[in-house]
């Protein structure tokens, strides 16, 4: 949860693309050799290029409109030096196309976005999806506008960007109030019994939840029926007294970072995550507090296909550090790459000895010291 999370446009033209060769895969350092550098945190191969404000309406949903910015590789025309930003509207490079599409909100893809796009991704961010003081319809507006776009997309394609997407190997991330989106992109689904239960005795809880946690957890904007009759039946209808899921089959990886949802989820919610999930787990998170959130949510995943790299020491807004980012960048970059592009030597960038090499990392539930 970020009450505040604001992330400059003018960070679309400061991302830079330069064109390093990507590096080969070297022996993963273990927990008694000095740390490797990350290999895939530095740019890829590929220029990028961008592209803004490409409307898209729902009319399923109240011609519900929403707003793509796109980042895809991009090729300099002959006779021009390469370019070091994200270029708007430049040639796309078609020698690897078509790309896997990753799906995001536009402020994180602002962070993500030219970085993926260098490896050889399409990243779609779609706009709208802010912070707000209290959960509220908007937990099922948000991943509902991301398989729209991935439909719009598929269907329509984008202009200028013909034959450059992938959209049947589609990924999607999510960060802190975005996260229960990448989590329902997963195959997540509502536990309206568990989180209700829990809501209502969470004062009496030995401890309990800072009051302030359980106000925005469980104080629906709009209430609770206006959250359920938002959803609309086809959602809240579910089997075994779960909601439906809210995904795609087309969606074939997850990385959810700074997560909440765990209530909202549940055990049994969480169990129906059906593809490979990485979650990014701030230990001394005071938001989305690391242990009733990041915590219960991995512990609670199948456990076939979950990974959680803990950020030992870091609080909710690690994404604000250099070098933090440039470590999830990389772990992004080496799992996309697997998961959506069968790039299989990347599995030892993203791998439990990996992380053992650095002491700012943990894998799993971090065990303190």
């Amino acid at each position: 949860m970020i009450p505040a999370f604001i992330f400059p446009v003018v960070l679309l033209f400061l991302l830079a693309c330069a064109p390093p060769a990507v590096p080969a895969v070297t022996q993963a350092p273990t927990a008694t050799q000095e740390p490797s550098p990350l290999p895939l945190s530095g740019l890829g191969p590929h220029l990028v290029g961008w592209k803004r404000m490409i409307e898209f309406v729902d009319t399923s949903r109240n011609d519900r409109k929403g707003h793509l910015a796109i980042w895809y590789p991009a090729a300099a025309p002959a006779g021009t030096e390469p370019w070091t930003d994200a270029k708007p509207d430049a040639a796309p490079d078609q020698t690897g196309a078509p790309y896997p599409l990753i799906l995001t909100a536009t402020k994180l893809g602002m962070f993500f976005g030219p970085h993926l796009a260098s490896y050889g991704f399409v990243v779609a961010g779609i706009n709208g999806q802010d912070s707000m003081s209290n959960w509220g319809p908007w937990l099922t507006d948000h991943p509902r506008d991301l398989v729209f776009a991935l439909d719009h997309i598929a269907a329509q394609g984008v202009t200028g960007l013909e034959g450059m997407i992938d959209t049947d190997n589609s990924g999607a991330m999510g960060y802190s109030f975005g996260s229960p989106t990448a989590l329902f992109l997963g195959g997540a689904r509502v536990d309206p019994e568990n989180y209700l239960a829990l809501c209502a005795g969470a004062a009496s809880m030995n401890p309990a939840p800072p009051e302030w946690w359980i106000d925005y957890i469980c104080n629906l904007l709009g209430g609770w029926d206006a959250f359920v009759a938002n959803a609309g039946p086809d959602i809240t209808t579910g089997e075994d007294g779960l909601w439906a899921p809210i995904t795609d089959d087309r969606i074939r990886a997850v990385i959810p970072m700074a997560p909440e949802g765990a209530w909202l989820f549940g055990e049994r919610g969480l169990a129906k995550v059906d593809r490979p999930t990485m979650l990014f787990g701030a230990t001394e998170d005071t938001l989305n507090y690391y242990d009733l959130e990041a915590v219960p949510i991995f512990e609670e995943l199948p456990p076939s296909d979950r990974i959680m790299i803990s950020f030992v020491g870091e609080g909710h807004m690690m994404i604000d550090s250099a070098a933090r980012l440039a470590q999830m960048k990389h772990f992004a970059a080496a799992f996309f790459g697997y998961h959506l592009k069968g790039e299989q030597s990347l599995a030892d960038y993203f791998s439990e000895d990996f992380v053992a090499g650095y002491s700012d990392l943990a894998w799993g539930v971090y065990q303190g010291e």
